[in-house]
């Protein structure tokens, strides 16, 4: 992958170490997922959708408290799309998770803090997790703020997960801790803080030992287990959008903002924090 360096993007750090590319999520103040970080994912994913020469993608964050926040809710106050009738192709967020899911290289994540909303729904797209037992959590908190997971949640979810374990999470919420989201098949594993480092490594070391072309044939083999998800991304996608036009949402994402949402002291915990930022 030459040619790729930390000067390239300015949210991710990038480097390459014979056939492991390492990526660094680094994007004060919380790795929220806004347009910066979903131009620099959706850059290189495209840079590996094309590349023959890594095996695996492990992905970090430089932030012990945040993988990635959510997405960025400045970005959806007032935005309309046409809700009339479901689009017939997948939108940019979609489209890029997707890529990422399909990548003919190995993607594994060392999940540190929160994975929530955007953040979870991309982290459901890699191919093994392993969480942080003592510091990880996730969680998708869109309904609370009158919208609906759009990202893949409420399909990559349910394919993790059963029905209701999938709906707990999306109706509730609320957090989850990396025990719990390993019970329910969220994360590959969850593990003590002092040896996931190691757990990762190890797990690296030994796939990018492996032929190319049989890690690319594997996973292609796997994921023809389950049907294609487009359908379900575009029904998601289509209520989303209706979600958007149902009044008060607007200013029920103006009042998660102004009560401390997309702040550090509130986001550390704001699964728990959430029933205070919106009821009036």
């Amino acid at each position: 992958m030459s040619g790729d360096g930390v000067s390239e993007y300015a949210s991710l750090r990038v480097t390459e170490r014979g056939p492991v590319l390492e990526v660094l999520i680094d994007h004060p103040p919380m790795n929220l997922l806004d347009q910066t970080m979903r131009a620099d994912l959706d850059h290189l994913s495209r840079r590996l959708a094309d590349d023959q020469s890594i095996k695996v993608v492990v992905i970090r964050s430089a932030d012990e408290d945040f993988f990635i926040a959510h997405a960025d809710v400045t970005g959806v106050i007032g935005r309309r799309v046409s809700a009339n009738r479901r689009a017939g192709v997948l939108g940019q967020f979609h489209t890029m998770v997707e890529r990422w899911r399909t990548l003919p290289q190995v993607t594994v994540a060392e999940l540190r803090g929160a994975a929530r909303g955007g953040g979870l729904e991309f982290l459901l797209s890699l191919d093994l997790v392993y969480a942080d037992a003592d510091r990880a959590v996730v969680g998708l908190p869109e309904v609370a703020l009158g919208i609906i997971p759009a990202g893949g949640g409420t399909q990559r979810l349910a394919r993790a997960t059963s029905r209701g374990q999938a709906l707990e999470m999306v109706l509730t919420s609320n957090d989850y801790t990396a025990r719990e989201a390993e019970r329910w098949g969220i994360v590959t594993r969850a593990l003590p803080g002092d040896r996931l480092a190691a757990q990762v490594a190890s797990v690296v070391e030994r796939i990018s030992a492996w032929p190319t072309e049989a890690l690319r044939l594997a996973k292609q083999a796997v994921d023809a287990a389950t049907p294609s998800p487009t359908d379900g991304l575009l029904h998601e996608y289509h209520y989303f959008n209706l979600s958007l036009r149902s009044p008060g949402t607007d200013e029920r994402l103006r009042r998660f903002l102004a009560r401390g949402g997309q702040q550090r002291a509130t986001e550390r915990a704001l699964g728990a924090n959430l029933p205070t930022l919106l009821t009036d």
